[in-house]
């Protein structure tokens, strides 16, 4: 796929599929606020190379720029999107096993952080971090699910090592508080909520959501 900066642009279409992405976005994705004089020159041979690549019929020249033609879920986002709105619509409709079941396919889709080999590049920090959010709503649902599903004792290890990477997700507090008390441990559950308020109190400003 070639050097960074093709990579990067390949990243910039997949993130937009099936949408037409303007020269102009491409090249404020790929340098930022100071494009070299030559950066059109250099889209238009990145995209060349793609092509060649990819297939003429995949990457298509669409005025103001380029659109990328993917088949439904052939990228793996889509497919992981799909699986969240199949679990969202089995906790609607009471089944969380279902919820669980999906929800874990989806998440065995992630391989690493998203964007990892470009996140030096202008365009990659906003949208790995808005791939990271999607990454972690999923497993905060993944978890709820399992609560609903009577697995409290078996969380709580889990969840420890996460509350200690994301401090300030309300949900995985709400989840061990939850694990902690259904499991019998209702000490340790006043505990853990006490400790998510402090968290969120001392360093955020805020109190916790009833």
């Amino acid at each position: 796929l070639g050097g960074t900066k093709q990579r990067a642009l390949l990243a910039l279409l997949l993130l937009q599929r099936n949408e037409v992405v303007s020269t102009d976005r491409l090249i404020d994705g790929l340098w930022g606020e100071q494009p070299p004089a030559t950066a059109l020159k250099v889209v238009h041979t990145y995209v060349s190379r793609l092509r060649r690549l990819l297939g003429s019929e995949r990457l298509l020249t669409r005025p103001p720029g380029y659109l990328l033609q993917l088949d439904p879920e052939q990228l793996d986002l889509d497919r992981f999107e799909r699986l969240v709105e199949e679990a969202g619509r089995a906790m609607g409709a009471g089944d969380p096993g279902t919820a669980a079941a999906a929800l874990r396919l989806g998440l065995a889709m992630w391989r690493g952080p998203p964007l990892a080999d470009l996140a030096f590049e202008p365009f990659a920090q906003a949208a790995a971090a808005r791939l990271e959010e999607q990454r972690l709503a999923a497993l905060e649902s993944r978890l709820e699910a399992d609560l609903a599903l009577g697995r409290a004792p078996e969380l709580i290890g889990e969840l420890g090592p996460l509350i200690g990477e994301y401090p300030f997700r309300e949900r995985l507090r709400s989840c061990l508080v939850l694990a902690l008390y259904r499991a019998g441990r209702q000490a340790e559950a006043l505990e853990a909520y006490r400790a998510a308020r402090r968290a969120l109190v001392d360093d955020l400003g805020i109190e916790p959501s009833p």
